[in-house]
């Protein structure tokens, strides 16, 4: 049996080079996105510093407020039985005649005092209501403040609010917050989608120096509270200007939007024994037995008992607890025979409209109490922090004299068009629907593009 000769060691068949790997999606979008989370990051960085140090500033308010109005929240001294609401409202309308009552917060706890609620008080923002604080044991006046919102902020608080939201400056300083909180989660998904794009060794902050080490403490310390930035974000712009508006849209055309009690007083005697005296809150049957009526229908503390509006109106009595477990049931009361004619749990709220309730109550720090504050406050700490790093990272990016070196342009050179253009589709979309995202970018893509043309042309014209 004839066997062929082996091959020799140079005759020995050798192994083809392994074809070169063909860059994924992701190769091609990272120079872009962070091209855009740079510029993003040095832009918007103002506006967002702004937002954490006011929102650090407000998630700290409700225990200060808790302090510096003691006196006007509780009760001197703890009694045996609470008086009527209406001897209550008529001791804070004694010593306030102004104004009419617009609300009353019955004393939710022992030793908390009953908020009588005024409106059209002379001084007083025609958007805020002047709140009384009686004894509920011994109707004594124990003061008054200016109260602003559903969850009852009072000056020092309300202050502080305004400040966060739109800097003291009307419907034109809420651009400032409505536009920090379109580009937050933009610049967040960028920076985490970034993070984890980099190898393992390279994310280390032990053992560096130098830009290496602050990039890698902006990263950590974005990709822990990157979560909590892109739900500040989504919370924020449910009611912003602009894009809260498109949002409220969108949940109405869905069926979603928040219920509310029917105000129409029923029956036959509709607007009978309804009028008020003097603004004084007294309707029909009265303050004490709605309230009885809504006790009756499992309305417990803290609840507000609304007037009517008008002769043709019901009360309206509503639970007013934001933290968990949210209690946020309301009935309508006839004034003229003090039974109940609509009732609305809060059980029978579409999803939308929960999930947007529970929502802001955890922006503002309401749903979970100090837990709830301490957690905001530390993630204002932490954007404070990241926007330090960032600029430094900008600074150490320099070479001699140098500052902060850009990134390179034409990065969209590098997609391939079947992934850029779902991507502009997309951006498109939330440009619309979040336009202080769209304008800005629209209007940034297009000075970049004038620059690159403009340095172009001067390129050419210097080889000619």
């Amino acid at each position: 049996m004839s066997t062929a000769p082996s091959p020799t060691k140079d005759e020995a068949p050798k192994a083809e080079p392994a074809p070169a790997a063909t860059p994924g999606p992701w190769a091609s979008l990272r120079p872009l996105v962070l091209r855009l989370h740079f510029y993003a990051g040095v832009l918007v960085a103002p506006f967002l510093l702004v937002a954490a140090v006011t929102g650090f500033l407000y998630a700290g308010a409700f225990q200060a407020e808790k302090l510096v109005y003691a006196h006007e929240l509780t009760v001197a001294e703890v009694g045996d039985t609470k008086l009527p609401i209406s001897e209550q409202v008529s001791a804070a309308r004694k010593a306030h005649p102004e104004g009419t009552v617009s609300a009353v917060r019955p004393s939710p706890e022992a030793d908390a005092t009953t908020r009588v609620l005024l409106s059209g008080v002379k001084g007083v923002d025609p958007d805020h209501t002047l709140a009384v604080f009686v004894d509920p044991y011994t109707a004594k006046v124990r003061g008054a403040l200016e109260q602003y919102g559903s969850t009852g902020a009072l000056p020092l608080r309300t202050w502080i609010d305004e400040f966060h939201r739109d800097l003291h400056l009307g419907d034109t300083g809420r651009l400032y917050s409505e536009f920090a909180a379109s580009w937050l989660w933009v610049i967040a998904a960028g920076g985490l989608a970034l993070w984890f794009s980099r190898r393992r060794a390279l994310r280390k902050v032990r053992g560096t120096s130098g830009r290496r080490r602050t990039l890698g403490l902006h990263g950590t310390v974005g990709v822990w509270t990157a979560a909590g930035f892109l739900f500040l974000s989504a919370t924020g712009l449910t009611w912003s200007t602009y894009a809260g508006a498109n949002i409220d849209e969108l949940r109405t055309s869905l069926g979603q939007a928040t219920p509310s009690v029917s105000t129409t007083a029923g029956g036959d005697h509709a607007g009978h024994g309804a009028a008020a005296s003097a603004g004084g809150g007294e309707h029909g049957v009265g303050l004490d037995k709605v309230l009885s009526a809504a006790r009756a229908e499992g309305l417990t503390d803290p609840v507000e008992i609304v007037p009517p509006a008008d002769a043709k109106s019901a009360y309206v009595v509503r639970q007013i607890q934001r933290s968990w477990p949210e209690k946020q049931d309301s009935v309508a009361v006839d004034p003229a025979t003090g039974e109940v004619t609509d009732v609305l749990r809060f059980a029978d709220y579409p999803l939308l409209a929960k999930l947007t309730r529970w929502g802001i109550d955890l922006h503002t720090g309401i749903l979970f109490g100090l837990v709830n504050q301490i957690a905001l406050m530390a993630l204002a700490l932490a954007l404070v922090l990241l926007i330090v790093w960032g600029y430094r990272m900008w600074w150490q990016r320099g070479r001699g004299s140098s500052f902060g070196r850009p990134i390179p342009r034409g990065a969209w050179q590098q997609v391939p068009p079947q992934i850029l253009v779902p991507c502009v589709a997309v951006i498109a979309v939330l440009g619309y629907f979040v336009p202080l995202l769209g304008i800005p970018l629209a209007a940034f893509v297009v000075t970049d593009v004038l620059h690159g043309e403009i340095a172009h042309r001067r390129a050419r014209a210097s080889a000619g």
